[in-house]
């Protein structure tokens, strides 16, 4: 299979390891800890919809479920599962701890990706320093590991920052997507 790497968001080498990755019963939890912010953002804006970019094992929606007892459509996207199909717009688009394991090289088209889906938020973690895991290749899992001063003119090439808070490890927003030409 040939994809275009203008638009590819993954290679196959780097999906086969982060399918490894998931086999870890640790790994892709962090969205646990921000399913109260992810709660609090949908009923203060009265959003209808959410698009977790980077989902994982669906960690986010079985909180969201367990907890708040959610209800909205939910829409998990992760090649990792491919059975997910495709990133699918939303009111919120979540991609908590992902935008650090993205290949370098891909890293503007998974952000082009995220303003594709991004219908009015999005809330995105980034985690700033190294992994405690590591790839079977032996690289570090966080591939990018750079200061939220590198993140931010990134992510505002593409949004408007509503709310910027620190976390101990890095970073969390609030954007709302710029759009130069009508969609």
């Amino acid at each position: 299979m040939t994809q275009s790497t203008e638009k590819m968001v993954i290679t196959e080498d780097y999906r086969k390891q982060q399918q490894e990755l998931h086999q870890n019963p640790n790994y892709g939890v962090m969205s646990i800890q921000f399913a109260p912010i992810v709660k609090q953002v949908i009923e203060e804006f009265k959003l209808q919809s959410l698009s977790d970019y980077g989902a994982g094992k669906q960690n986010l929606i079985k909180t969201l479920n367990q907890q708040f007892n959610f209800h909205l459509p939910y829409f998990p996207y992760d090649p990792a599962f491919p059975e997910y199909g495709q990133a699918k717009p939303a009111d919120l688009v979540c991609c908590i701890d992902v935008l650090e394991h993205i290949e370098p090289q891909l890293l503007d088209n998974v952000i082009e990706e995220l303003v594709r889906i991004t219908v009015k938020y999005g809330l995105f973690s980034v985690h700033t320093g190294p992994a405690v895991k590591v790839l079977t290749d032996g690289r570090n899992a966080h591939l990018i590991q750079q200061p939220s001063s590198w993140w931010l003119p990134k992510l505002c090439e593409h949004f408007e920052i509503y709310m910027l808070n620190p976390t101990a490890g890095g970073f969390f927003v609030i954007v709302t997507p710029r759009r130069t030409a009508t969609v």
